[in-house]
């Protein structure tokens, strides 16, 4: 019989089958498999099965997937019906993952479930009748239920859930197809055979096949049954049913969904339970299992053995919670994208430690650093500046061998790869600027910022202290890393970097350089290179590891930064809009030179011009064609705002938009009539960054920088000044348009926060109420502290 006629028989079956049964979402079904089966096979390329993945990221070329669910995921928290809502959204990522052309399959719970509830009902409903009939009137006694036999809800329950099942996949115009197993399918050769030949016929028909124990008819688990060797594994519970059918497929991937959010090393809720983000086949010895879930018959130990035995067989295993209402709706396709989610087996090993492990780390010698005397962390600072100029020419080197490939790569523009190329004279710069925060880490942390004597032998102190863990994300500008570097050891922060691929060879030797200036007291680890495959996405879901987030590149990097950054604050500024507001009364020659150094001595800053506004008295005037005229020179193309191109015959291209950071040699033109137009303008249009004016009227520029809202704000000075280098900070991690904790250029004193020390001698509470003998003062102190061992007298 030829293939076509095999569909054709099939297709007859299914309509015969669909008519007996009371299914209302037949007529979608039949002509999603009349489609299916005409149509022939679905092109799906899939992978050559080669052996499990090594890394989270491969896991985008899975294309065969068993996705398990467990008894808890399925299940309600009354263990009696279907958890609807979380079944529809997993319904739907799988429809999704089938319709871009993945292989999947579902190895389900809930048949005891779903039939405990209807058989529930059923008795309920039968004692209920009784006992009206009974008792010849409609009050009722306590109906007591009698204990149900699992064998008994399966064979009442799998009915109705492959229903639905179906039901939900057919909103999605997905058929399904529904496949009840036994051990003796797997230990029997020809049963395993058709097993397998079904399966594939059913995933090359684009169908998803819907996987069950036969719970009607298999016998009670028999302790200790499972997991006999590599080829043979008993079917104890639906863990190692769908290991075993996931290894018999050759799937690259079996996703576990359980009610815990993955491997814990002891326990989840222990005080010193961690989650285990991968998980290797000698790290069993160290994992401690708690008690199974609140259904099912298997649990952690049962899932961890699966997961192995199934990675022995060539397929990836990952564990992850599908019951958390705020990731089920996307955990699944979050696993095949290869976020950070849940436990990920692996055979693979990374050389390195685990950006977890790197984490704490740096927090334990951050610690450290913390709590050296300012001119030690001062020594490590110079003898990092003295190391830039030592190893300069390996430096330069490791720069060239990243230029080049980024040249060859050709996917970088002019202003990366300007901000990726090293210099000696950048080095040196660089040198220059370590010094400057060398000086400074000196009197840092622990700086008295306010004594107040709030009682007799009772005082007060408010002291700087290290904000903790920095983890800074920066793109192609490694010249960031020893500036970063240097203002962590001096404000006694543990830093974590994660650096663009493209300067990775520079990088790499830079950190070395600072660890080798860490070591000079002990502290090597207080700065981590992150070299790892993590994405930045993963690294900001270390909320409780990771203490401020600090992104140095474009405006699109810091906004994906400030969204997946939800629970670790985030110092920065997604744009740069500057402007130059050129007043009526200003100088020629400094709005000239002022204008060309903001808009072009480095157009891809973030501290460059974007928008020029032009009072309306010097439109018309020798002042505005000059302008023009120099800016034309330097080759930078104008778009008109809309007033300034309703006084032009002949404009140039309009803007798009008043509120755009070109980051080039773009920049838009407006007109406005006075400085408190200008203002709400930049009010309105503006990032908060910088922004200037240029005039000759002391009282309207005070009025300016008294009025405008902007983190930087200038007096005829260009605004490329807001940079820490430039204001004396020695560095700066960032600038930031942020209004609460630090603005405008991030130098030392932004990477400090605070504690209080109070000092007392037995003091209590109670001793100032009204019955209390004592009194508050509260009298401000000098700063500078009394000798140690000597406190001042009242």
């Amino acid at each position: 019989m030829c293939v076509l006629q095999i569909r054709k028989h099939l297709f007859v079956f299914y309509l015969w089958k669909v008519d007996n049964d009371d299914c209302c979402c037949s007529l979608l079904c039949k002509l999603c498999l009349l489609d299916v089966l005409l149509a022939g096979p679905t092109m799906v390329r899939t992978r050559s099965h080669v052996g499990s993945f090594a890394h989270r990221g491969e896991l985008r070329r899975a294309k065969r997937i068993v996705v398990k669910l467990g008894s808890a995921v399925v299940t309600r928290g009354d263990e009696c019906g279907l958890a609807l809502g979380r079944l529809a959204s997993i319904v739907e990522q799988v429809a999704m993952l089938q319709n871009q052309g993945r292989e999947m399959m579902i190895v389900t719970s809930g048949a005891v479930a779903f039939g405990k509830q209807r058989l529930r009902h059923e008795i309920l409903l039968s004692q209920s009748v009784r006992q009206a009939l009974h008792s010849g009137h409609n009050q009722l006694k306590d109906v007591s239920l009698p204990v149900l036999e699992a064998r008994a809800c399966a064979a009442a329950g799998q009915s109705g859930l492959m229903a639905l099942y179906e039901a939900m996949f057919t909103q999605y115009t997905t058929c399904t197809a529904q496949v009840l197993v036994t051990n003796l399918d797997f230990h029997d050769d020809q049963k395993r055979q058709n097993l397998n030949s079904t399966l594939r016929e059913l995933l090359r028909m684009n169908i998803v096949p819907i996987i069950n124990t036969n719970d009607a008819v298999v016998p009670p688990p028999e302790p200790n049954s499972d997991l006999q060797g590599v080829s043979v594994i008993s079917i104890k519970d639906n863990d190692s049913l769908a290991a075993r059918l996931a290894v018999e497929m050759k799937a690259d991937l079996l996703i576990a969904l359980s009610d815990v959010e993955g491997l814990y090393n002891s326990p989840p809720g222990t005080d010193d339970a961690k989650l285990i983000d991968i998980f290797y086949p000698g790290d069993q010895q160290s994992i401690i299992y708690g008690t199974k879930s609140r259904v099912g018959i298997g649990g952690m130990e049962a899932k961890v053995k699966a997961a192995l035995w199934a990675l022995q067989g060539g397929t990836s295993v990952v564990i992850a919670n599908g019951t958390h209402p705020k990731v089920t709706g996307h955990v699944i396709t979050d696993i095949v994208e290869g976020k950070k989610v849940g436990t990920f087996f692996s055979e693979i090993q990374p050389a390195g430690p685990t950006v977890e492990h790197q984490t704490e780390m740096a927090r334990i010698s951050g610690r450290t650093l913390a709590s050296l005397q300012p001119h030690q962390r001062s020594e490590i600072i110079c003898r990092l500046a003295e190391l830039l100029t030592e190893k300069s020419e390996e430096i330069l080197t490791a720069n060239k061998t990243d230029m080049d490939l980024a040249v060859h790569a050709g996917h970088l523009p002019p202003a990366m790869l300007k901000r990726l190329s090293l210099s000696p004279a950048k080095l040196t710069a660089l040198a220059v600027g370590l010094r400057q925060i060398a000086v400074a880490a000196r009197d840092s942390v622990g700086r008295v910022l306010r004594r107040t004597r709030v009682a007799h032998n009772l005082e007060l102190e408010q002291i700087t202290v290290p904000i903790g863990v920095l983890l800074v994300i920066f793109e192609a500008r490694p010249d960031c890393l020893p500036q970063v570097s240097a203002l962590a050891i001096a404000s006694g922060n543990a830093l974590l970097l994660k650096g663009g691929k493209e300067a990775a060879n520079t990088n790499r030797i830079l950190h070395q350089l600072a660890q080798q200036a860490l070591s000079v007291h002990g502290v090597g680890e207080a700065v981590q290179l992150v070299s790892t495959r993590e994405d930045v996405e993963d690294l900001c879901r270390l909320d409780k590891m990771i203490d401020l987030i600090i992104p140095r590149g474009s405006s699109q990097l810091v906004r994906n930064i400030q969204r997946a950054a939800k629970g670790i604050p985030v110092l920065g500024h997604s744009e740069g809009i500057c402007h130059v507001y050129v007043d009526g009364e200003a100088s020629v020659d400094k709005v000239i030179k002022i204008v060309r150094d903001s808009k072009c001595d480095y157009p891809a800053a973030c501290n460059a011009m974007e928008s020029l506004l032009i009072h309306r008295d010097v439109l018309r005037t020798p002042l505005f064609d000059q302008i023009v005229d120099m800016l034309r020179a330097e080759r930078v193309k104008i778009h008109a705002g809309p007033r300034f191109a309703s006084y032009l015959a002949f404009s140039p291209s309009e803007a798009k938009s008043l509120r755009t950071e070109y980051g080039d040699l773009e920049c838009c033109i407006e007109v406005v009539d006075s400085m408190q137009e200008a203002v709400d303008h930049i009010h309105k249009y503006g990032s908060s960054h910088t922004d200037v004016i240029v005039t000759e009227n002391e009282d309207t520029a005070e009025q300016f920088l008294q009025l405008l809202d902007s983190a930087c704000v200038f007096w005829n000075a260009s605004s490329r000044f807001a940079d820490g280098y430039r204001f004396g900070l020695g560095a700066e991690v960032g600038i930031s348009t942020a209004r609460v904790h630090a603005r405008g250029p991030v130098g030392l004193e932004g990477l400090l926060t605070t504690k209080w020390l109070l000092r007392g001698d037995g003091h209590a509470a109670a001793d100032f109420s009204e019955q209390g003998s004592m009194e508050y003062l509260h009298q401000e102190l000098p700063v500078e502290r009394p000798p140690a061992g000597q406190r001042e007298s009242n």
